[in-house]
């Protein structure tokens, strides 16, 4: 099929919107910290199963020690604190405008790969940077009142929330491409392309249990996820936000790039600003402006910019 890599992206892209409103969803009935611990749990379930089935192993591949570390620090900045702040903005101002903040992790990850890997930022990384700022700015900023000729229409703590989850995102990319690297060039055996992210996102899982062990201690307290797990539809939602993210979204995203170029794959599956406006408004009855629906055309304008040009 002639276009099979970019239907491949667009269904990634609805799979990331699946996972941005049942995240909302279930953070709002289980709690931040108990859906996250549960999350990562179902994961490893899950990366257990599947290499099994593919090499006969429940376990990864080993690799060295420096390798598990770096995807350990990935898992707690990407993972521990993004994914926290990622949910609790979903709680706050809800998961349309999260996803919208979230096109802000490409700036965060040229940033950081300018930074620890010497990787230059161009000058239309700079234009695309702008745009993308621009675009996020029109649908969070209202006309002030009195001497304030702009005001924020969210809640602060909120926006920073999101934020947070951003930069946490971008920075938890690099790091995950430093463990990755690591990972491949300690491998005794060469293994399939397309199974070694899953195979260091173990690694990753692993530091989000012990850091939302920790969390759910002192922020919601094992009752609650004790309650949680014996509650067939919070369940359900944590498990079906697991498939479509992890497995379904980061399968199926790996698989894009190999039927189609990585600029138009990565352009197509970034429209998750776009495709949530619709379902957030029908599930949460969050409204659909035209400022919202420019800004969100805008911001990912913004982010193709990063990969086609």
């Amino acid at each position: 099929m002639q276009y099979l890599g970019e239907m491949i992206s667009i269904g990634v892209a609805f799979s990331w919107t699946a996972t941005a409103l049942l995240s909302e969803l279930g953070s709002k009935r289980m709690g931040n910290v108990t859906l996250n611990f549960t999350r990562m749990a179902i994961t490893l379930v899950f990366s257990a199963i599947l290499f099994w089935v593919v090499t006969g192993s429940p376990l990864p591949a080993k690799a060295s020690t420096e390798a598990y570390l770096w995807m350990m620090l990935s898992g707690l900045v990407g993972y521990v604190i993004g994914d926290f702040c990622l949910f609790q903005c979903y709680i706050i101002i809800g998961s349309k405008y999260g996803q919208l903040f979230m096109t802000l992790a490409p700036i965060t990850a040229a940033f950081m790969a300018w930074l620890t890997l010497g990787q230059a930022i161009s000058p239309m990384g700079i234009v695309a940077m702008a745009v993308t700022l621009t675009g996020i700015a029109i649908t969070v900023l209202g006309r002030g009142s009195g001497h304030h000729h702009l005001s924020l229409k969210l809640p602060l703590n909120g926006v920073l929330f999101a934020i947070g989850a951003a930069v946490c995102q971008g920075v938890g990319l690099v790091l995950s491409k430093i463990g990755m690297d690591h990972y491949e060039s300690s491998l005794a055996a060469p293994c399939q392309a397309w199974i070694l992210p899953f195979y260091a996102n173990v690694f990753r899982c692993l530091a989000g249990i012990v850091g939302f062990a920790i969390l759910l201690r002192f922020h919601e307290g094992f009752g609650s996820l004790r309650k949680n797990i014996t509650d067939r539809t919070s369940m359900t939602v944590a498990t079906l936000t697991t498939i479509f993210g992890p497995f379904v979204g980061v399968g199926c995203s790996l698989l894009a790039v190999q039927y189609a170029s990585a600029g138009i794959a990565s352009t197509l599956m970034a429209l998750t600003p776009i495709i949530i406006i619709l379902p957030a408004w029908w599930f949460f009855k969050q409204p659909i402006t035209p400022k919202s629906v420019i800004g969100a055309l805008i911001s990912v304008a913004g982010v193709s910019l990063f990969f086609l040009l």
